[in-house]
């Protein structure tokens, strides 16, 4: 894979957690709380515009779908399958790997049966959300889940401050309030804490927004690159992609390719940071 560094269900909203939730209008927390070992950058103090939405990025076409009935019966049977190539899972799990603290705490945003995080890497706890309960009870990583349609209602039932990452893999496309999603998501990182969200070109085409939907890799990363600029606390969002490598192949092969038959699924992933990266 080459490096290039460019600056699926629902059923009724349960919750599995078992610690109350903290009220979900306070943002800021102690700058020093949940830090790993070895994480001596000092935060910027508290702000009260922490959090803040500056700006909407989409239209309200941009939000439509094709598909508009709501997502809960569109994931209302558990879809067991991988939704990219091994090449792009292994990349996904390397990046785990580099980001996301031993031992922390992580919250699997729109998650499924699998979060692809590093097997031999025990954390302190993985908590997830989704749309089908039957897929997150599979999960053999998560701890415990939250079932929640985030189109309807963009709050999530967390503890402000309490994770050390978030990750979110190929669903962000699905999101019609990004902005709100990412303050949220800002609000339950702790100082530090990283957001990894990552995608490829594959996705329910009836169920992308028109934004994404109608987009090009180069657009679509942008937007998810907007949507961590238009929340205030998120460090500058730092973009990676590694596409296939260019190998021979045989003429048959390269036509295959071109009509969609055989092709890696490129990976593109976006990361920033609550407050400050950690040294």
């Amino acid at each position: 894979m080459l490096a290039l560094h460019l600056n699926p269900q629902p059923c009724p909203n349960r919750r599995l957690q078992t610690r109350p939730p903290r009220p979900r209008h306070a943002v800021a927390c102690d700058s020093g709380a949940g830090l790993s070992a070895g994480d001596k950058s000092p935060a910027p103090p508290p702000s009260a515009a922490l959090g803040r939405i500056r700006r909407l990025v989409l239209t309200p076409d941009g939000r439509s779908k094709l598909n508009p009935t709501p997502d809960r019966d569109f994931y209302a049977f558990p879809r067991f399958v991988k939704h990219v190539d091994e090449g792009f899972l292994k990349e996904l799990t390397k990046l785990y790997l580099e980001r996301i603290p031993e031992g922390g705490d992580v919250f699997d945003l729109m998650s499924s049966w699998v979060s692809h995080l590093p097997e031999e890497v025990p954390y302190r706890r993985v908590v997830g959300h989704g749309l089908n309960a039957q897929e997150l009870a599979r999960n053999p990583r998560l701890e415990s889940f939250f079932v929640k349609d985030l189109n309807r209602e963009q709050e999530l039932a967390l503890e402000s401050c309490s994770f050390d990452a978030v990750v979110c893999t190929v669903s962000v496309q699905y999101l019609q309030w990004p902005e709100k999603v990412f303050a949220e998501v800002l609000r339950v990182l702790k100082p530090g804490g990283v957001c990894i969200i990552s995608f490829s070109d594959r996705m329910f085409y009836e169920k992308a927004i028109a934004a994404w939907r109608d987009g090009t890799t180069y657009s679509r990363t942008q937007l998810v690159v907007q949507y961590f600029q238009c929340v205030e606390g998120f460090t500058q969002p730092e973009v990676i992609r590694r596409l296939p490598r260019q190998e021979s192949r045989s003429v048959l092969q390269s036509i295959a390719s071109l009509l969609g038959y055989s092709r890696s699924d490129p990976f593109c992933a976006v990361v920033a940071y609550r407050n400050f990266k950690p040294i």
